[in-house]
């Protein structure tokens, strides 16, 4: 009776969904300011263009690391007064998803999780080079995630009508 009931409990552990971070790192980091000194010397008026990517990677076993981009070009006026781009990455363990949790969770709650590292990462690169902190606004991961699937699925409906 014991052993029906342990692979019992056995069984119904491996089906529980799980979740869990494994570790937080820095993959990348990249700063450039091509026209100092001289862009200390102007007025600063600033226009910040931000690129936000993620991508992931299934490791072995249930393991999976997911990479978060971020990437700022900074310009005052019209020319460049610094780039700066981070890669922070995540190892996280997650069993016992369907597919469409698995993609969401990678898509969209892991990079909710990586953000902030990230953000960090990139204020302290930019106060370093010497310039003001971006301070970036906190990003809606799963509203990007919903835009990504409704445009994967519009691609889809258009090389289907073409066919």
């Amino acid at each position: 009776m014991t052993e029906q009931a342990n692979s019992g409990a056995a069984a119904a552990e491996s089906q529980n969904p799980q979740f869990s971070l494994q570790r937080i790192y820095v993959k990348d980091l990249s700063f450039e300011a091509p026209k100092s000194p001289e862009i200390f010397r102007q007025e600063w008026t600033p226009s910040v263009g931000l690129d936000l990517n993620t991508r992931q990677k299934a490791l072995e076993g249930d393991f999976h690391e997911v990479v978060l981009t971020l990437s700022v070009t900074v310009k005052n006026g019209e020319e460049v007064a610094f780039i700066a781009e981070v890669q922070q990455a995540g190892i996280f363990l997650i069993k016992g998803l369907d597919a469409a949790s698995m993609s969401h969770t990678l898509g969209a709650f892991c990079p909710n999780i990586l953000f902030p590292y990230a953000r960090e990462a990139l204020d302290s690169l930019v106060t370093r080079g010497s310039f003001p902190a971006l301070m970036l606004s906190p990003v809606n991961f799963d509203a990007l995630y919903a835009q990504e699937l409704q445009r994967m699925q519009q691609e889809g409906q258009a090389e289907t009508t073409a066919h």
